[in-house]
């Protein structure tokens, strides 16, 4: 027998097959397994903030929802973190009353450096976030933002070269200002990725569904058993509803 894991974060699924131990295997056996399971667990594991925030993205945002940067006017510019946490907060509370029929996950992170270390080479504040759409948000989040005129919205987009990880890589790209600082922020009626395990036959089967987007596709194989591990889109699932987000069913 083998375990088979998988891991539903919206349309982003990672799957992986690898040997189960047996109280009948022999130490040598044993130890084989343990390096198979290991390196395909390895991979399934949200280990570094950037992959969980890939995770946390694919579970809530669905191509089509907004990427938006926002931007402060000079007598509105904040001079530290904690004074965009401010503003954010009172954006977040007008965009929920603009928008009751469907409250909004947001997922936003701040920045001012680009990259840059010295802070000589600090430049202005502005919020990078991703928002749920309904089909018409443009002017309601213009509205709640209050503190400048420039506002760029974008639809998010996921295909081969444009997946959640780069989202995610891109949004934590800047160096955090300080230890224990929050690399992103994200509403509280945020989805969580879903994940489960379960026995299966040792010819199971790992194939991405016909026409996914695979990022990933990894195995091994020694003489005591294998593992594969695959990370893919599901596109058929965003020709679906949001509100329907379906998830795949067990493939034994």
């Amino acid at each position: 027998m083998k375990t088979k894991k998988i891991i539903v974060a919206g349309i982003l699924v990672k799957e992986a097959v690898y040997p189960r131990g047996s109280r009948y295997d022999t130490p040598k056996q044993r130890a084989a397994k343990r390096r198979l399971s290991s390196e395909a667990q390895k991979r399934m594991n949200a280990k570094y903030r950037k992959e969980k925030l890939e995770l946390e993205l694919a579970a809530n945002f669905m191509p089509g929802d907004l990427w938006v940067t926002l931007t402060f006017r000079d007598e509105d510019l904040p001079q530290s973190e904690s004074g965009v946490d401010a503003k954010m907060k009172a954006f977040l509370r007008r965009f929920r009353q603009e928008r009751r029929h469907a409250r909004p996950v947001v997922c936003w992170r701040a920045e001012h450096k680009h990259g840059h270390d010295d802070p000589r080479m600090d430049v202005r504040w502005h919020v990078h976030a991703c928002i749920t759409a309904t089909g018409d948000d443009y002017a309601a989040i213009r509205r709640a933002w209050q503190y400048g005129d420039i506002v760029e919205i974008k639809p998010i987009r996921i295909d081969k070269e444009n997946g959640y990880a780069a989202i995610a890589e891109y949004m934590i790209k800047e160096p955090l200002d300080r230890a224990g600082a929050h690399a992103w922020h994200i509403t509280r009626n945020a989805k969580k990725p879903e994940v489960e395990s379960f026995p299966v036959p040792d010819d199971t089967p790992l194939q991405p569904p016909k026409g996914a987007i695979v990022y990933e596709d990894a195995h091994d194989t020694n003489c005591f058993g294998s593992w594969r591990y695959v990370k893919y889109v599901r596109t058929a699932a965003v020709k679906a509803s949001r509100r329907e987000r379906p998830k795949p069913k067990r493939r034994r």
